[in-house]
């Protein structure tokens, strides 16, 4: 895969998932901007001294017109992945109407919001150079595709049926422009966190974050010439 000249964004490149694509990313070439909300995540950044990774602080996925702002002022983009997101676990008594809005705004609203910004600077950039197309890539969830397993997590499984349902939908309706939207749906990656809060499962079966960041790279990269409407299932041995 080569991403020589090409700009990427990596929405929630600074958590353990985004971290590893943005690494991987760079390993092949390309220059990477990815929004932070929270400045003090890039205190110990494992990429911040990166030639090639541009770091913009104080961005909020949830609210348009800070999107807009961040995507106006980049360069033509090749791809935009976006990684962001949240997850949390209630029985549903103990959730309501500010948890629905919270799960939905930071999984479904940022990504359908990032899709919109990004999908006009590709279109404008093939105005300009008349050579189109792009990648989008977004991250939905194995509950997602099998939706009993949400028990406990309907809110999440909702949001991230509802990033399913965005990357299905715009895929077709963004096509003929060459952009190919995709997204992956993991099973229980290897994280610290995973590994500290389940700790009596079968942590062998779950998927390493490296596999995941790998299968993203595919889908964003040139190489990709063929896939797209597609919910890429990342379930390791689980």
């Amino acid at each position: 895969m080569n991403f020589a000249k090409r700009n990427v964004v990596v929405t929630g490149g600074t958590g353990v998932l985004g971290t590893a694509v943005v690494g991987r990313l760079l390993e092949l070439g390309a220059t990477c901007h990815v929004p932070c909300f929270n400045p003090d995540e890039l205190k110990k950044y494992r990429h911040r001294k990166n030639a090639r990774l541009r770091l913009v602080e104080g961005i909020d996925l949830t609210y348009q017109g800070a999107v807009e702002s961040f995507y106006e002022d980049l360069p033509r983009l090749w791809a935009s992945i976006h990684l962001t997101g949240t997850f949390a676990m209630a029985p549903i008594e103990r959730t309501g109407a500010g948890e629905f809005h919270a799960m939905m705004s930071t999984n479904a609203l940022a990504t359908y919001l990032c899709c919109l910004a990004a999908i006009e600077n590709m279109r404008s950039g093939r105005k300009r150079t008349r050579s189109g197309g792009g990648r989008i890539v977004n991250v939905s969830a194995r509950p997602a595709l099998e939706p009993r397993l949400g028990a406990h997590i309907v809110l999440y499984t909702a949001a991230k049926s509802a990033v399913a349902a965005i990357t299905q939908s715009l895929s077709e309706e963004v096509a003929e422009d060459g952009i190919w939207v995709n997204a992956i749906a993991p099973s229980t990656m290897d994280t610290p966190i995973n590994r500290a809060t389940m700790p009596d499962a079968d942590q062998s079966s779950w998927v390493k974050v490296s596999e995941v960041a790998e299968t993203v790279a595919f889908l964003a990269s040139p190489e990709n010439t063929a896939t797209r409407g597609s919910i890429v299932t990342v379930y390791g041995k689980s």
